[in-house]
């Protein structure tokens, strides 16, 4: 067990990679402990695979990734997010949306989507304030999410996300437009 916290802590990108691939089954706490540390691995094939193995663990570990939500480093806030989403734990949904607050734009556009897979009906509202962010990512993630929730958009908003779309916001918008129960 110390060699793979070791490896998971200082090895090489190749070496944790193995290793991670091999602990999708783990039931060890300081062993998942540090493959959630891995989710803020500098190299992004490390953060896949802690990804994966996490989403696959069939293991009760819930709790030990709700806990990460509060954690200091964004990556871990955010990926831990779509983990609990990818896992289907619709249990984690009031812990996530109040991620929708994070100082981080990177975490919020995670927690969307996390709460639109999840289809958190129960935060619809929340997740449609979103659209307002200042920042064009969490605008597009909180569409998306709208889009799986089937929620409508007024007007009056279309006309104001509109204003500094990319042609990815302008798809978003008009896909959301269909996927309406009633439409605008």
């Amino acid at each position: 067990m110390e060699e793979i916290i070791t490896t998971l802590e200082s090895g090489k990108s190749e070496e944790k990679i193995k290793i991670l691939e091999s602990l999708a089954s783990t039931n060890n706490f300081e062993i998942i402990k540090k493959m959630i540390s891995c989710l803020d691995d500098p190299d992004i094939k490390v953060r896949g695979e802690a990804f994966s193995s996490l989403i696959l663990n069939k293991n009760e570990i819930s709790d030990l990734l709700i806990q990460n939500l509060n954690d200091s480093r964004k990556n871990v806030r955010g990926f831990v997010a779509l983990v609990l989403a990818n896992r289907n734990d619709s249990n984690a949904i009031s812990k996530i949306t109040h991620l929708l607050n994070d100082e981080r734009s990177m975490v919020r556009s995670c927690a969307l989507g996390a709460l639109g897979h999840l289809k958190a009906k129960e935060v619809k509202d929340v997740i449609h304030n979103c659209i307002s962010d200042s920042n064009l990512e969490v605008k597009k993630s909180a569409l998306q999410a709208m889009i799986y929730l089937q929620d409508k958009i007024s007007d009056e908003e279309l006309s104001e996300i509109s204003k500094d779309a990319d042609s990815e916001l302008e798809h978003l918008v008009v896909k959301l437009k269909k996927s309406g129960p009633e439409g605008i």
